[in-house]
């Protein structure tokens, strides 16, 4: 059984049993994993505080042919989007890694998609705000899937605020969101759009948007 070591973004995590939990997790090279984090719920976990939604660690992993879970040796965390410290940041981070569980698919290698992930960790570590970095998060993750809104459809919906805020996501990284200026209604607009694309292709309306609104609207 080979033990294979990546670079990875938590995802989400499970209880199992009494003391263990199960992780799922994306790594750069090999794509999305689900492993047993033994022992990872106790106290003096060598697993404590690198096993939270959208962090980036170093991972190391058994796998063993035919196998659906692998075993999770160990987790060092690296960055977290939680570091920021803020309710906000939280519920971002939940939404985001909801969303690229949903989209990553089994053992299936997918760069873009890690380091999207990765940038979000870094915006929500350093601060940007959550709201405009939603809307770009959203903007990227549909457009790398190919199941973005074709222009005849935005010209149709959005303001030319929110268009505008699209043409510069295009061309900027998320850490620069902070600078940018964009109207409340112009988010609004592509909150509304970007749900009814996501409820679309999930077919169902993701866990954690209700918990996002009310956090980025208080």
């Amino acid at each position: 059984m080979p033990l294979y070591s990546a670079d990875a973004l938590i995802l989400r995590t499970y209880k199992l049993g009494e003391a263990d939990r199960i992780v799922v997790f994306l790594t750069r090279d090999r794509g999305k994993k689900r492993g047993v984090a033994k022992g990872a719920r106790r106290t003096k976990s060598n697993f404590v505080g690198s096993l939270e939604p959208l962090t980036q660690a170093r991972v190391a992993y058994f796998e063993k042919e035919r196998r659906e879970l692998v075993s999770l040796n160990y987790s060092e965390a690296s960055r977290s989007a939680l570091s920021s410290g803020t309710i906000e940041a939280l519920g971002c981070a939940t939404y985001f890694a909801e969303l690229i569980d949903e989209w990553s698919a089994e053992s299936h290698e997918d760069e873009r998609l890690y380091r999207l992930g990765a940038s979000m960790i870094e915006a929500l570590a350093s601060g940007v705000p959550p709201e405009p970095l939603a809307r770009y998060f959203e903007f990227w993750l549909l457009s790398l899937q190919g199941v973005y809104p074709p222009a005849d459809v935005r010209e149709k919906r959005l303001s030319p605020g929110a268009i505008s805020f699209l043409e510069s996501a295009r061309k900027i990284g998320p850490q620069d969101l902070a600078g940018l200026t964009v109207e409340r209604q112009s988010l609004r607009e592509l909150e509304s759009l970007h749900r009814s694309v996501i409820t679309m292709h999930l077919e169902r309306e993701p866990r954690s948007i209700r918990v996002l609104k009310d956090m980025t609207r208080s």
